[in-house]
């Protein structure tokens, strides 16, 4: 998998950390100031640029359009959303992106950003999840497998506008896994059998087995 991280600071150096553990993964870093990518450059395998990420020029460098996944990680959100704007005109196939300020969610959300509101969350699987399964909004994961996410239901999705009764009796919904809420216009409702699962609502499922494939494509059709 070829990924590319943007920033070498608090949380770049995790994800960088975390990217450069698994031997499949070419990590390509871009960062701005010398002596952070001289340091880093030096303990970590992977090939460094020292440039800025903001040039649509540096990140066709860092073969941005080849990319599985850009992950932008500094602390300036004005930053980090032009890098997630150059990697979707460019092609890269998943954008992940740090956001300090939460009022700036919609925007990075609009491009089709997996977000990274929390620092402190931000782990293997988390990083797994977000450049395989880029249609995962948020995740929290409950020991032994278990996991809870929220997932856009889009307009391919195989139990649009089925009730959750029929998803469930229709073996859409695999077994072990539960709808806990919708989020329907910024109205939240809990889900009973005969609710209608709407594209373009945000569910909350909660999955015994994980966000596996199995278990999200009934709701993303993907």
């Amino acid at each position: 998998m070829n990924i590319v991280v943007v920033g070498a600071g608090r949380i770049g150096s995790h994800a960088i950390e975390l990217t450069t553990r698994e031997q499949e993964h070419d990590v390509i870093i871009i960062e701005k100031a010398p002596e952070t990518a001289e340091t880093v450059s030096e303990k970590y395998d992977c090939l460094m640029i020292n440039g800025d990420a903001t040039s649509r020029e540096v990140l066709t460098e860092a073969s941005v359009p080849e990319a599985d996944a850009l992950i932008s990680t500094t602390d300036d959100d004005s930053v980090n959303l032009t890098v997630m704007m150059l990697g979707r005109e460019l092609g890269a196939s998943s954008l992940v992106s740090a956001v300090q300020d939460p009022g700036h969610l919609s925007l990075f959300r609009e491009l089709g950003v997996n977000v990274i509101q929390n620092p402190q969350r931000l782990t293997a699987q988390y990083l797994v999840h977000s450049i395989q399964r880029p249609s995962i909004r948020d995740f929290m994961r409950l020991g032994e497998g278990a996991e809870i996410f929220e997932i856009p239901i889009t307009v391919n999705a195989p139990v649009g506008d089925k009730t959750l009764q029929e998803a469930n009796e229709g073996g859409l919904i695999p077994d072990e896994t539960i709808v806990v809420a919708i989020d329907r216009d910024g109205e939240l409702l809990i889900p009973e059998g005969d609710t209608v699962i709407k594209r373009g609502d945000l569910v909350t499922v909660f999955s015994r087995e994980g966000a596996t494939s199995q278990v999200v494509t009934p709701f993303t059709g993907e």
